[in-house]
């Protein structure tokens, strides 16, 4: 599963919500979830019934959840975000790295030319 954030980094409830629903993309009992999920019993719940009333998870009579086809769509829509959102964070990486670089170029040449016009005048 992959994620926005880097590694050390809590999740956020949309990787919550992707990793309950791709978890019960078979049909699977509460407990699978919440420890497919890495949740608390109390966060499972929560969970669930924000994902039942949103109708992306769908419960049989013997306890059984399974992804509606909105969740399907959910997870193929979060996907792209992940992946939209790991370029954007890349370029920004990039543009960081080339302001650095631009910066440097242009105040340790004018350092450099100080120091070097403080030796001239030692010289002179």
């Amino acid at each position: 599963m992959n994620s926005v954030y880097s590694v050390g980094k809590n999740r956020c409830s949309l990787d919550i919500v992707q990793a309950v629903l791709f978890i019960a993309l078979v049909r699977c009992r509460k407990t699978k979830i919440m420890y497919g999920a890495n949740l608390s019993f109390h966060q499972v719940e929560k969970y669930l019934g924000f994902l039942l009333g949103s109708g992306l998870l769908e419960c049989d009579v013997g306890s059984g959840y399974l992804v509606t086809g909105l969740g399907r769509e959910f997870l193929s829509l979060y996907e792209e975000y992940l992946v939209r959102s790991n370029v954007l964070r890349q370029e920004v990486e990039r543009n960081t790295r080339d302001r650095l670089q631009l910066e440097s170029m242009c105040f340790n040449n004018r350092i450099a030319t100080i120091q070097t016009m403080d030796k001239k005048d030692d010289f002179e």
